[in-house]
């Protein structure tokens, strides 16, 4: 069976604090030189998913990355983006783009309300908790518990350019 003819996978990649902060203004709410890191082995030469305030959040476009914006403006167009109006188009453009890229993943990269759509669909969590006090205004949703297992998980201490501990987790969805 040919790649193309697969379905890809669709990976949430995030990171979120022990509250299930992941924003605050836009941004942020913490610098991690450690997961940046991550998050570009994570989804570098794949389609990226996000929300059009993800996107206004980014200096550029992810560079070796389709990017794909989930807006509900039919006239938003940004140089370097594909723009969609559904998430059935982004999942749509996102499979076409990983078929091309020879890739069976799609990353979904936020914010709050595209994981929030895109739940039902998502395979597979590469999550960083994030060990601070965080307080903000976008906030990753439940994960009902019984839908997920925990396959892997690796505990970090602050590092050069991270301004908490942290740790990596992955969930798979568990079959029903």
């Amino acid at each position: 069976m040919s790649l193309s003819a697969v379905k890809p996978r669709i990976v949430f990649v995030v990171a979120a604090a022990e509250n299930g902060v992941i924003g605050r203004d836009g941004d942020l709410p913490w610098k991690l030189k450690s997961d940046m890191a991550r998050f570009k082995a994570l989804t570098i030469n794949k389609p990226v998913v996000m929300g059009r305030k993800t996107w206004a959040s980014l200096p550029k476009p992810l560079v070796q990355r389709t990017n794909i914006v989930v807006t509900r403006d039919k006239a938003f167009a940004a140089p370097g983006a594909v723009a969609v109006h559904s998430i059935d188009e982004a999942i749509a453009a996102a499979t076409r783009d990983a078929a091309e890229r020879g890739t069976n993943e799609i990353a979904v990269i936020g914010g709050a309300e595209i994981y929030r759509q895109f739940m039902a669909h998502v395979d597979r969590i590469e999550l960083t908790r994030v060990h601070a006090p965080t307080e903000g205004d976008a906030v990753f949703p439940d994960l009902p518990v019984a839908a997920w297992r925990e396959t892997f998980r690796e505990s970090h201490v602050a590092g050069p350019g991270d301004e908490a501990a942290f740790t990596y987790l992955t969930f798979e969805r568990v079959e029903t």
